[in-house]
């Protein structure tokens, strides 16, 4: 008997043994197949910060050939371009971790390719002493500008090629020299400006006044108006619950067309628009524009934040339709809708890297143009891109008006709790070459006619020379 417990303990001891070694294996497979990506592209991966002591890091450069990163003989990482491109950049640091297309590249910059990097210790023996260089869609011009624009101010600025979804300029103020970050690295963790943050697709704003084209196409989709309906705008719009929306500066704009209204920014025109539409109405085109979708990709974008389309009373569907409410959103989003509408209703996927090449010059990958949404119906796009050229041209965005050069906006003036509002301008312009669309936005800065405005026009001017 004793002999036979002997065995039955011996036998559910090896069963409990093979029960473990099994879980084990399963995990073992686990990281190895569906957690290897995560894993070889941390920064802080020790295997990973082994190599980078003995690979010459691949180089940053733009389209048109200015180097942003690369490493010198000394093997320390340099940024030729610091804060004006720590938003494309970002940083690598064996302490810190990493950022931007340090971080989100950071295998290719290796010299690695995905599925090379799973092979574990074997890729060590396999590995080039010298990692891809990653070719960029930033173009030099609009960088530089955007950069010299905003600087001194807390803001952001990212342009787009409308047909084609490259990023062209992407800035975020203050900004941090990515040659010094991880010596200041406790420093810029807590500064209040927060320089680490990259407000271009992490920033969340009230868009203010820049979503009325939105509004305008809503209501001429849904048939709640039309091109032909004269507003009437005594200054202020009464809501049934008592509340009221104004007008800024309290200005009165009297009888306007929808053109007009959208030209000289008319919040009662668009309120009006908003409660005739409805919450679900209204939350559809949000959601036709993309507000609710991520891109993926090097593109790593906070969520807009919606309401509740369905339960909105009358003074926050109102406010809704003029950019305000609890609506939050970033500038990425903003040159989005811009691109859409400069598109024929078509966004395409914003992209960063155009391609990555070998030490031996070899393509390794070239991108390639992607449709992201179809947003819009063609010809509701083209009217509606139509009424944001007359605010460049007669509107509230005439500042950003370049000789020569066929340029759409929309200005915004953003009501912020906290402070003085913020400054708002999206658009587009058509270059001899391309159409580019954009989103700017200077925080506390005011009047986005006469604070972003302006800055859109040094970024076109930039890229005509």
């Amino acid at each position: 008997m004793a002999d036979w417990k002997l065995k039955r303990n011996m036998l559910r001891a090896m069963a409990l043994l093979l029960l473990l070694c099994g879980v084990l294996a399963l995990n073992i497979i686990y990281i190895s197949v569906f957690k290897a990506k995560e894993a070889a592209e941390n920064p802080l991966n020790q295997r990973t910060a082994a190599l980078h002591r003995e690979i010459v890091r691949g180089r940053i450069v733009t389209v048109d050939g200015q180097v942003l990163a690369e490493t010198a003989t000394d093997g320390v990482r340099t940024y030729p371009w610091g804060e004006a491109a720590a938003s494309v950049t970002g940083y690598n640091g064996e302490n810190i971790g990493g950022a931007g297309l340090e971080a989100h590249r950071n295998l290719e910059l290796m010299g690695m390719s995905k599925d090379f990097s799973r092979l574990g210790p074997i890729s060590q023996l396999l590995q080039a002493d010298r990692g891809n260089d990653l070719v960029t869609t930033i173009d030099s011009r609009a960088q530089e500008a955007a950069y010299e624009a905003l600087s001194g101010n807390r803001g952001a600025a990212v342009v787009l090629d409308a047909r084609t979804g490259a990023i062209l300029a992407m800035v975020s103020t203050p900004a941090y020299d990515p040659n010094v970050v991880e010596a200041n690295w406790q420093s810029l963790k807590g500064a209040e400006e927060s320089p680490l943050l990259n407000r271009v697709v992490q920033g969340l704003y009230p868009p203010g006044s820049t979503i009325k084209p939105l509004t305008a196409a809503a209501a001429m989709g849904e048939g709640v108006t039309d091109e032909k309906e004269n507003f009437k705008c005594t200054g202020r719009l009464e809501l049934e619950d008592g509340s009221f929306i104004g007008e800024y500066q309290g200005e009165v704009h009297g009888h306007v067309h929808l053109e007009e209204a959208l030209a000289e920014s008319c919040n009662v025109a668009f309120g009006s628009l908003g409660l005739r539409l409805g919450g679900k109405r209204l939350g559809k085109y949000f959601e036709n524009f993309g507000f609710s979708q991520e891109i993926g990709g090097e593109i790593l974008m906070a969520s807009s934040h919606l309401p509740k389309f369905d339960n909105l009373g009358q003074g926050d569907l109102a406010q809704t339709a003029i950019g305000q409410a609890s609506l939050l959103v970033t500038p990425m989003h903003m040159a989005l809708m811009a691109s859409a509408l400069a598109n024929g209703g078509t966004a395409m996927k914003p992209y960063l890297v155009q391609k990555v090449i070998s030490p031996k010059g070899i393509t390794l990958e070239n991108n390639r143009p992607e449709k992201w949404r179809n947003c819009l119906d063609t010809r509701l796009a083209a009217v509606i891109d139509g009424y944001m050229e007359q605010v460049v041209q007669h509107g509230t965005g005439t500042a950003a008006a370049v000789k020569g050069i066929r340029v759409t906006g929309k200005t915004g003036t953003a009501e912020n709790a906290s402070g003085v509002d913020h400054a708002w301008f999206i658009g587009s312009a058509q270059l001899p070459d391309r159409t580019i669309a954009f989103a700017i936005i200077v925080e506390n800065g005011g009047s986005g006619g006469r604070a972003a405005a302006p800055i859109a026009r040094q970024i076109i001017e930039s890229m005509t020379r």
